[in-house]
């Protein structure tokens, strides 16, 4: 089956190489056109690199929509002690994908917040706020752990 297409009644594009798609098949989806619906990857050097097989965002037809956001400085490398300042950081670093989206805090309107403990809530909460002032809808759960082993994670969905 190596090099074939996949049909499943329908042309999707994708090849098969070695048993696995090939990765100029999933570049072009992503880079794709159906019908009025762009997908466009962001990425920004303002916001750490994605440490997986992940992008730091993705553009689709008119919404934003960020990966989640763990506390690591951009440019050192860093991740700063405390809640507050990790809040402070990953809000920095969903700033930073919006902006170069084309949008900004002020269109979030849907966050989903990860908390290693969920006794850093009312911490995490006031820093939170200074940036997502139209209060979007919002998840906010208590995990076991967080990469890197930090306090929180923030991801978003804005409009463009």
């Amino acid at each position: 089956m190596a090099g074939q297409k996949i049909d499943s009644g329908r042309t999707c594009g994708l090849r098969l190489v070695d048993d696995k798609i090939d990765r100029d098949s999933i570049q072009n989806i992503r880079n794709s056109r159906k019908g009025d619906k762009k997908m466009k990857v962001i990425e920004t050097k303002k916001a750490p690199g994605a440490i997986g097989p992940y992008s730091q965002g993705f553009e689709v037809d008119g919404f934003v929509y960020t990966s989640g956001q763990i506390p690591v400085n951009p440019e050192s490398g860093e991740v700063p002690e405390g809640i507050a300042a990790q809040a402070r950081q990953s809000c920095e670093n969903v700033g930073a994908i919006l902006k170069e989206a084309g949008t900004d805090f002020d269109k979030v309107f849907k966050t989903t917040c990860f908390l290693a403990d969920m006794a850093d809530f009312a911490d995490f909460n006031q820093v939170y706020a200074e940036y997502f002032v139209s209060k979007p809808a919002r998840s906010c759960v208590a995990v076991k752990s967080l990469p890197k082993g930090v306090l929180c994670e923030i991801e978003a969905i804005a409009l463009k």
